[in-house]
């Protein structure tokens, strides 16, 4: 019993089909406006287009809605309307049937919703890509929430990375190799469907940060399996109801702040990395503090890789050309020896001064995230990147530039102004470096 399309054949249709469509809107528009020589209103001809794909991306869910995630965190390649409609994707997805819902806690928990629980609200008030969640209380008194997985969603991540390959091998040069990305990503979504995983990890956020005003839920194993997931309830504002709310700078700058300590905290002991850093995964609560509320995708990255990824900063800032390049070398954005010619040239100079783009926060005791020309010099980078059909960057790469891209994207739409002086610290003790 399943409200999705499983097979790869189901798949693989509805996603050539919403391409087509999308495709076509495009080039039709295109040529319209090439003959009247008018130029319609592009707001909501790309609002209109977005919904078609998130639509169709919302039948599929899983490795889909994950793509949407990242639409959503886009900074400059796609229009800015795609993102409005694509953060939909990060927890406000339709959620699927109630009969399907009792009848999964029902197989997985042994009784229905109404024998296991004091209350359990069959609306979901959160969905997103990989499950729904649900307001519950146990008959203890303690108010949870009860994440259920949709069916089908892990059987279906093997056939839509198959798909998402066989296209990337038509666009990558000859010869390229780009399985180790596409395992790296299988081998991530394969945990984000584990919920015992996701719980485990949830002890042990909450276990790491009871020292800063970062705030997890406590997990609830004994209502928990790999595809249902019992939590505390946190209760809070996502980061589009919060700026609805019209905050002061200081809230604003208070919640940034907690988003830029928590970031740094972690790298302390080189221990996991909460990865998957948009907005849907935080909570602004009443109490002033920040709920972090999804652990999913955590990653460990290789002590060589971080070390070099967190060397980017330091080197960047000192403007050494010659560190730089060497550096991008052991990190796999440009071939070893690339010095030797110019072929690598226009992705050094891109690469080098994205990296002094997104150094400048440490430049200055307080840096304002609100300044509308550091967004457009962001967005500026990722329109202008220098095509190229070989992969490039180390595969851990994929999961570094999320957790970063979406702080700042985060940090950005809040408009904060962080205080860097605890984070410099961090990094000086960790890369033995003065600032």
């Amino acid at each position: 019993m399943s409200d999705f399309p499983s097979s790869k054949y189901e798949r693989g249709k509805i996603i050539a089909k919403t391409g087509l469509k999308v495709g076509t809107n495009y080039a039709q528009r295109y040529l319209k406006n090439k003959v009247s020589g008018k130029v319609e209103d592009e707001r909501s001809f790309h609002q209109e287009n977005a919904k078609e794909v998130f639509k169709e991306f919302t039948k599929l869910r899983g490795t889909a809605l994950k793509i949407a995630q990242g639409m959503s965190m886009d900074q400059g390649i796609l229009p800015d309307e795609f993102a409005e409609v694509m953060s939909q994707a990060q927890y406000s997805v339709p959620p699927i049937n109630k009969a399907l819902i009792r009848s999964i806690i029902k197989r997985e928990l042994g009784g229905y919703p109404e024998q296991l629980f004091a209350t359990f609200d069959a609306t979901a008030f959160a969905a997103a890509s990989i499950g729904q969640v649900h307001k519950a209380e146990l008959k203890d008194g303690r108010r949870v929430a009860i994440k259920i997985q949709y069916p089908n969603v892990r059987d279906t991540i093997d056939s839509d990375l198959v798909m998402a390959k066989g296209f990337a091998k038509r666009l990558v040069k000859k010869g390229s190799n780009i399985d180790p990305y596409f395992d790296e990503i299988r081998d991530t979504l394969l945990l984000e469907t584990d919920y015992l995983h996701e719980g485990q990890q949830i002890e042990h956020f909450s276990k790491r940060f009871t020292h800063i005003n970062v705030v997890t839920p406590q997990w609830i194993e004994e209502y928990s399996t790999s595809k249902v997931l019992c939590m505390t309830f946190l209760d809070g504002r996502h980061l589009n109801e919060f700026i609805a709310e019209n905050p002061t700078q200081e809230q604003r700058n208070h919640f940034g702040q907690l988003l830029w300590d928590f970031f740094h905290e972690q790298i302390i002991d080189h221990d996991y990395i909460h990865a998957d850093t948009h907005p849907g995964n935080f909570l602004f609560m009443n109490d002033g503090r920040l709920g972090v509320i999804d652990f999913g995708c955590v990653k460990k990255f290789p002590v060589k890789f971080f070390r070099d990824y967190l060397e980017l900063l330091p080197t960047h800032l000192k403007n050494d050309d010659a560190a730089i390049r060497s550096l991008f070398e052991r990190l796999e954005v440009l071939k070893q020896n690339s010095s030797d010619g110019d072929t690598d040239q226009p992705y050094f100079e891109f690469a080098k001064n994205y990296g002094l783009t997104f150094s400048r926060p440490y430049t200055q005791e307080v840096f304002d995230f609100g300044d509308p020309e550091f967004d457009n010099t962001i967005r500026h980078f990722t329109k202008d990147a220098p095509l190229s059909n070989e992969p490039r960057g180390n595969k851990h790469f994929i999961y570094t530039t999320k957790v970063h891209v979406g702080l700042y994207n985060l940090l950005i739409k809040l408009k904060a102004q962080i205080n860097t002086e605890k984070s410099k610290n961090i990094l000086s003790k960790l890369l033995d470096i003065s600032f």
